[in-house]
């Protein structure tokens, strides 16, 4: 079982490449910010909750992520592995996946996080926010804002999975073919 962390600020791309990486190795690809997203758009009860913390550029707490992710791998538990994406952001939360993956005997196996410019990912989702209905790509004060979150939060787990021998650095910039062709380079080699 391949289970992987697709790891980068807002706008590195990791949904669009866990996408081409889900076709090519048949794993299933748990985005939080897509259930998130698909949670307020339906008014529920963790919709609402998710979204008073990421309109203002806040990360959920770990406790609703956690229990969420939980649910979405026991709905899956067939599949050949999971590309996490947005999942997890805090040492706490890659805490509480390794103890829940590792009673499965399903640990991760790669922690591989995407590398691009911060000027560039600013221009990413404000172009993004243009087309797009997620208020959080429509305000560059609460882009940077999510950086700053990204880097003071988020950005220790490189530490955490450097310790275990299980990051990956990867050049996020240049076509989607280049980049889907050095992700599989590091998939191929686990």
């Amino acid at each position: 079982m391949k289970n992987i962390v697709l790891f980068g600020p807002p706008g590195v791309g990791k949904g669009t490449q866990a996408n081409f990486l889900r076709d090519l190795y048949q794993l299933i690809h748990i985005s939080t910010g897509d259930v998130f997203r698909y949670n307020i758009k339906n008014n529920t009860a963790l919709g609402i909750l998710a979204k008073s913390y990421m309109d203002n550029g806040d990360l959920v707490p770990d406790e609703v992520t956690i229990n969420m992710l939980e649910a979405e791998v026991d709905k899956n538990s067939n599949a050949n592995g999971f590309i996490f994406d947005g999942f997890p952001r805090t040492t706490s939360q890659a805490t509480a996946l390794d103890a829940f993956l590792n009673a499965k005997n399903a640990p991760i196996k790669a922690m591989i996080a995407l590398e691009v410019p911060q000027e560039i990912l600013v221009e990413r989702l404000v172009n993004r926010g243009l087309t797009s209905d997620r208020p959080d790509d429509q305000n560059e004060e609460k882009i940077r804002h999510r950086f700053n979150e990204y880097k003071t939060k988020t950005a220790v787990l490189i530490d955490y999975y450097t310790k275990q021998n299980k990051f990956h650095s990867v050049n996020g910039v240049g076509s989607l073919e280049e980049i889907t062709k050095r992700l599989q380079k590091v998939l191929d080699a686990l």
